[in-house]
């Protein structure tokens, strides 16, 4: 860990604070006219998915966390248990779905992810920002739907859940933004 001015730090940087390990998502520096300079941050537990924001003094000083991102893929479920290969030393982790119970949903076979690591544990998952899945359940579409704004939940091959547009049919090819879970386009 480093100590560094709270002005240095960056999205996608990691810091120390709380009893955990944070994710830096969005960054502001603000100058009012009046009293002194102040950072408005918005983080995101790399272990629980947990999302705050803070307003640190400019001049505050925080703990850097260098973490390194492994390659890995999607092996197999049990349980409740995800096991990932290293696509660089090919050694097999098994992590508990917990540690990303939002984005389990689109564990699909051969996926590729970033194991976030730091002073060798792995603390975290980190998915692509869209993955392509097929539908698999979803009521059927209506002629004429096709233009109209509504939407109706769709089931997919990975058990993940959501609203979709009323021209999605069941084996239609979807993808989806893993950040939000939400309908992005059909492919």
């Amino acid at each position: 860990m480093l100590e560094v001015t709270v002005t240095t730090i960056r999205p996608g940087n990691h810091i120390s604070m709380d009893r955990g390990i944070w994710e830096i998502t969005n960054y502001e520096h603000v100058k009012p006219g009046k009293g002194g300079a102040f950072v408005r941050i918005k983080l995101k537990n790399v272990q629980t998915g947990a999302a705050l924001e803070k307003t640190i003094e400019g001049n505050a000083r925080v703990q850097r966390v260098e973490m390194e991102e492994h390659a890995a893929q999607f092996q197999f479920r049990a349980g409740d248990k995800a096991t990932f290969m290293n696509m660089e030393t090919y050694d097999q982790v098994e992590l508990p779905v917990s540690l990303f119970a939002s984005q389990a949903g689109f564990l699909k076979g051969d996926i590729e992810v970033k194991l976030l690591e730091c002073e060798g544990k792995v603390l975290g998952v980190k998915f692509p920002t869209s993955v392509e899945l097929t539908v698999v359940e979803t009521p059927p579409g209506v002629k004429g739907d096709t233009v109209s704004r509504g939407t109706k939940q769709a089931t997919f091959e990975t058990g993940h859940v959501t609203n979709v547009p009323l021209f999605i049919n069941v084996g239609d090819v979807v993808r989806l933004d893993t950040r939000t879970g939400g309908y992005v386009e059909r492919v």
